[in-house]
């Protein structure tokens, strides 16, 4: 795509593919001349020039204009070419978008289309959108029973376009079918095969099929082996399902067996960047939900509770310290290691959880390898802690060469002994509560944010003074 713009004609204003995160200089031309039609109220002119850009270049340009001009912008497009915009956009930018005279115009629009297709497009909006949508769309059944579903369900999410065909179809049927479907559904990876009931009892490869005489019927040559998941499966656990075996969609099945949707490659692309975001934000200490233009109230009611846990530990460390004062003020030298012990206690922990929360989430930390791997996290953190510990001694020793230190052997044994203790237990910490937390079903990312800082920081401080007075004021 050429780089010239010329703003004198609109027809030629063009926009060059941005990478992510990446503002290029040549669409710098292109912005400035949207932005002055856009204030001079050329409406036409504008939506006349945006109906041949692809969406996502139409998305980029409304995150590089002025909030006030890409909301006008907004509401000049048409139907077709703003609800594809909508679902290319960024979550934080989307929901900006979404001001109730936004939502009545999207409610237009759904309700003027097939029920198949409004609910696609529901599946592209934020969850607190879609639900919004929906209840403005009560009398529409067929979409409101997206509704039904739980959030960060497989029926949440899931496409109801896909082509499934009886088991007696013949693949010269089964091409023509997918001709037939073509328009309705992009791409097609996969044609269920399902019995009289609707029920799914195999899958046909698109190249297998393509390949198969056209006499060919389906049930000799589909894969029995067929993997569902069920519609109230946690998304999270349909994208370790489809990592594992490696699938591109993955169908949905209700109770009784029958084919009602599938997970497509994009969303399983979506899920994958919903978790991380989730997982970040909990390991963060902040609430999965909150958004970079939240309320100040919602700011608040959303990290003032893992700040007021953090406190609750800060408080039980602080106590741990003070019931010391006596020790302190035999050897006030101790103070000085304190913050050195809290911190290796606070790494070592965050280090191990976020391996073990990476493992769960990716689903190659299995029930079988859960012994093995915690054997390797004792002996990695025997090791680092010995190593930590032996240069934590030679400094305190060198440093008793330039200034006057009682004992600085003892007090070197004490304190490379201390964090020795504090990284092999911060770490043990650090990669079992995740472990634990998925088992009761809390999800472990909680384990890395306050929880496990506060928990080491009290197990650090504790030890460091039991270390010390057995080994230098004993």
């Amino acid at each position: 795509m050429s780089n010239n713009v010329a703003v004198s004609e609109p027809e030629t204003i063009v926009w060059t593919r941005e990478p992510a995160q990446e503002p290029l200089d040549a669409n710098d031309a292109a912005l400035r001349a949207v932005r002055d039609m856009i204030k001079d109220g050329k409406r036409i002119q504008v939506v006349e020039l945006l109906k041949r850009w692809d969406p996502v270049d139409v998305m980029q340009l409304l995150t590089r204009l002025r909030l006030k001009h890409a909301r006008k912008l907004f509401h000049w497009l048409p139907a077709n070419p703003s609800i594809k915009v909508v679902a290319e956009l960024r979550p934080e930018f989307r929901s900006i978008l979404m001001e109730d005279a936004t939502l009545d115009q999207f409610r237009d629009i759904l309700a003027g289309l097939d029920p198949e297709d409004a609910v696609e497009i529901l599946n592209e909006f934020p969850d607190d959108a879609a639900d919004e949508l929906i209840a403005r769309l009560p009398d529409v059944e067929d979409i409101a029973t997206r509704g039904s579903y739980a959030d960060d369900t497989a029926g949440r999410v899931m496409a109801r376009k896909f082509v499934a065909l009886p088991e007696n179809c013949t693949a010269e049927d089964a091409v023509s079918q997918m001709r037939a479907q073509a328009n309705r559904i992009r791409r097609i990876f996969t044609v269920y095969v399902t019995d009289e009931s609707g029920r799914l009892t195999g899958t046909v490869e698109v190249g297998k099929l393509l390949l198969a005489p056209k006499e060919t019927v389906l049930r000799d040559i589909m894969n029995r082996d067929v993997i569902a998941v069920s519609a109230d499966t946690d998304q999270e656990e349909v994208l370790r399902f489809a990592r594992k075996r490696d699938m591109r969609t993955v169908p949905v099945v209700s109770g009784d067996g029958q084919l009602i949707g599938r997970i497509t490659p994009k969303q399983l692309t979506r899920i994958a960047s919903d978790e991380a975001n989730e997982d970040m934000l909990l390991m963060s200490g902040v609430s999965a939900e909150a958004r970079s233009d939240d309320t100040i109230l919602r700011i608040v009611r959303g990290r003032l509770p893992w700040l007021l846990t953090g406190l609750v530990g800060a408080s039980v460390a602080a106590t741990v310290v003070g019931s010391y004062e006596d020790q302190l003020a035999e050897a006030a030298i101790l103070a000085a290691f304190i913050p050195v012990t809290m911190s290796m206690a606070g790494n070592a922990g965050l280090q191990a959880s976020a391996v073990a929360v990476q493992g769960i989430a990716t689903g190659a930390l299995w029930s079988g390898d859960i012994l093995f791997r915690l054997m390797k996290e004792l002996l990695a953190a025997l090791m680092n802690g010995t190593i930590a510990g032996l240069i934590l001694g030679l400094l305190v020793m060198i440093a008793s060469l330039i200034v006057p230190l009682e004992d600085p052997v003892s007090l070197a044994m004490a304190t490379s002994l201390s964090l020795l203790c504090v990284t092999t237990i911060a770490a043990m910490v650090g990669a079992t509560v995740p472990i634990i937390l998925d088992k009761i079903g809390i999800d472990p990312a909680m384990a890395i944010g306050v929880f496990i800082t506060s928990s080491n920081d009290v197990l650090g401080v504790l030890i460091f003074f039991l270390m010390a007075t057995t080994f230098y004021l004993g």
